[in-house]
């Protein structure tokens, strides 16, 4: 007698889970913004955010009321985290701080620009004029949460945690109580789906142009660091029932996320330009500039990259042979630990001149938007090479 053939299982994530994810907010921070909109509190919040840098710190005096109590239940990281795994992705990211600089620059930021929905969201706000804030605001996050002490008293991740969730419930809060968000059409803006959206395209698609790009990753090290940013999702008011595990459940929401909502848009276009000129301004001279372009249409391939009109040139053939160069490198480091010191050194300070030329040497600072565009050390050792997850069926 044959077995009955058994189902196979049902994706953890298809559209109606993501529809209804695009209509949840996060509740505490919408809740403490809506408020404090409400009381004309926000001008005298930003004032006071200046000076509430470091974890542990007492608050100012005159900090409004709302906003005191949101600081105080959003002062530790969840009770589940696993501080031997964020140790690994403290060392995963110290052995890889320059790729994964290159990952978030050269292909996160423009698969992002590339989703018309958070292009749009991205527009609207006044900073987006000045792309090196928003450029050195996240690179001096992810330098916070790798820190020994990114969780402990004195650190400055916490703080910078809270200000940026407070900061998407204040764009929220505009866009829908404004009336210019159509939240039939388009969901809710920064809903839950983009939130979710956001926390994978800065782990997944990062260690996705890193593989690409030829860097070896341990599988320990790869999920580590995207078990990093599962803790920052939840401090950043995930729901944490709906996002991704681990890198396989990842890739199936990632695949999913970006099917549904990727396409060219104005305002991806110039967000994109932005974004390449500030890179091209930080690297002397002008010789080197047309390698901007070609890394990103490497690293997004030419459907983004046409759809966010990066310009072909010269420089592409030259950038398809960049995994065949680290590829060299990396196995030098591998080979050798004077190598492998030498190369963590050379990579340490490309980051640092990096997040220095941003960043001017300032600590950045984050404001809730009083209104928004009127237009819109010791290493594990590898243990084998991480591979990315197979694409999901969805796509």
């Amino acid at each position: 007698m044959n077995p009955t053939p058994t189902a196979p299982p049902r994706p953890r994530y298809d559209d109606t889970a993501l529809d209804a994810l695009a209509t949840q907010g996060d509740p505490l921070a919408d809740e403490t913004v809506a408020t404090m909109f409400a009381r004309g509190e926000v001008g005298d919040l930003n004032t006071l955010m200046r000076f509430f840098t470091t974890a542990g710190h007492q608050l100012p005096d005159r900090m409004p009321a709302a906003a005191a109590a949101y600081f105080e239940a959003t002062s530790v990281p969840p009770s589940w985290v696993d501080w031997d795994v964020m140790e690994q992705a403290r060392l995963f990211f110290m052995d890889n701080a320059a790729h994964i600089n290159t990952g978030l620059s050269f292909a996160s930021m423009p698969a992002c620009y590339a989703i018309p929905r958070v292009a749009r969201l991205l527009a609207a706000s006044h900073s987006m004029d000045y792309p090196s804030r928003r450029m050195a605001n996240t690179g001096q996050f992810v330098t916070y949460l790798m820190q020994t002490n990114a969780f402990e008293d004195g650190s400055k991740f916490i703080p910078a945690v809270q200000k940026v969730r407070l900061l998407h419930a204040a764009v929220r809060h505009h866009l829908r109580e404004g009336g210019h968000w159509d939240v039939a059409a388009d969901g809710l803006p920064l809903s839950q789906e983009d939130m979710i959206g956001g926390q994978v395209c800065f782990s997944l698609l990062v260690l996705d142009a890193m593989h690409r790009l030829g860097v070896h990753m341990s599988e320990e090290g790869a999920e580590a660091y995207f078990y990093a940013w599962r803790v920052v999702g939840a401090m950043l008011g995930c729901d944490m029932d709906s996002v991704p595990r681990d890198l396989t459940e990842a890739r199936q929401y990632t695949d999913l996320y970006l099917i549904r909502n990727l396409g060219p848009s104005q305002d991806g276009v110039r967000l994109n330009a932005q974004l390449m000129r500030l890179y091209e301004d930080v690297v002397p001279g002008t010789f080197f500039d047309p390698i901007v372009p070609a890394t990103i249409r490497f690293l997004v391939g030419d459907t983004i990259a046409d759809w966010l009109e990066i310009p072909r040139g010269p420089w592409d053939a030259a950038a398809k042979a960049v995994p065949v160069v680290l590829g060299l490198l990396e196995t030098i480091e591998d080979s050798s630990p004077l190598a492998e010191w030498a190369m963590d050194k050379a990579g340490s300070l490309v980051t640092g001149f990096e997040l220095a030329s941003l960043t001017r040497g300032r600590v950045m600072h984050h404001a809730i938007p009083a209104e928004l565009r009127t237009d819109y050390g010791v290493k594990p050792p590898r243990t084998g090479r991480w591979v990315p997850p197979a694409p999901s069926p969805a796509s």
